[in-house]
């Protein structure tokens, strides 16, 4: 099979389903998995894939954007561990903005007993946090339909009110040239007033969102620490702790 026939056969699979494994590949195609790692890697230069741990999936189209619901229920274990970690950074009396994600709001229940006071964007974030009985501020802004966050003129001027001891944003891509992108330009901005009033910023993100590239940039990665899992590879971690600071939690 010639390397373009192989090419066209791995992309067609991916718009068949999310993440096909390098051995899969290799079965299907008979070629060996050096040969099928050299077409992962032209694929992702050419920006159509992105390598995942063991195989490859179709990068995003830069403005698509899934909803708060699906966030919620994607790699909800990996989430999890996340908000759980991100949590220990924080310190008893703390301020601090959490951004209207997934992974931001399962951070909440591990914040009962830290007397924190917290500000966000988050709608969904609010009933939560007053259950859980913490001082909570919400910014103004226009409800965003399907993400349920607050963005707009007015958000990011509610956000500039406020200093945070720390932030905890989502973000829908985390690139090594790119850096932090989110698809709507909105959103972006107020993910960018929240790093600029805390004095320290964390980007909570599971595997999915490493390599992608949003429509939005948000900032560079050194301006973040990451926290994710080791569902991302060893060469990924790496790379990327040239760029930034990155906290892994073993799974």
């Amino acid at each position: 099979m010639l390397t373009i026939e192989r090419q066209e056969l791995i992309l067609s699979l991916l718009k068949e389903q999310e993440v096909v494994k390098v051995k899969d590949i290799c079965e299907l195609t008979q070629a060996s998995e050096s040969t099928i790692r050299r077409d992962l890697t032209e694929l992702e230069r050419k920006q159509y894939i992105k390598r995942v741990h063991g195989g490859a999936s179709l990068i995003k189209k830069k403005r698509e954007e899934p909803t708060f619901l699906e966030k919620q229920t994607k790699n909800y274990e990996e989430k999890q561990a996340i908000a759980k970690k991100a949590a220990s950074f924080i310190e008893t009396g703390d301020s601090i903005y959490l951004d209207a994600g997934s992974s931001s709001l399962a951070m909440i229940p591990f914040l009962q007993d830290k007397s924190v006071v917290v500000v966000t964007n988050g709608i969904p974030h609010v009933q939560l946090l007053i259950e859980q009985g913490i001082d909570t501020y919400v910014i103004a802004g226009k409800a965003k339909q399907g993400t349920a966050a607050l963005t707009g003129t007015k958000a990011v001027e509610s956000v500039r009110e406020y200093r945070f001891d720390k932030c905890f944003l989502g973000m829908n891509g985390i690139h090594l040239e790119q850096g932090l992108t989110t698809p709507d330009p909105e959103e972006a901005s107020v993910k960018r007033a929240a790093i600029d009033q805390s004095l320290a910023a964390y980007v909570l993100a599971d595997s999915s969102k490493f390599g992608e590239i949003s429509f939005a940039n948000v900032g560079d990665l050194s301006e973040v620490s990451i926290v994710t899992t080791n569902h991302i590879s060893e060469e990924q971690q790496d790379a990327l702790r040239k760029y930034t600071s990155l906290e892994v939690v073993s799974l």
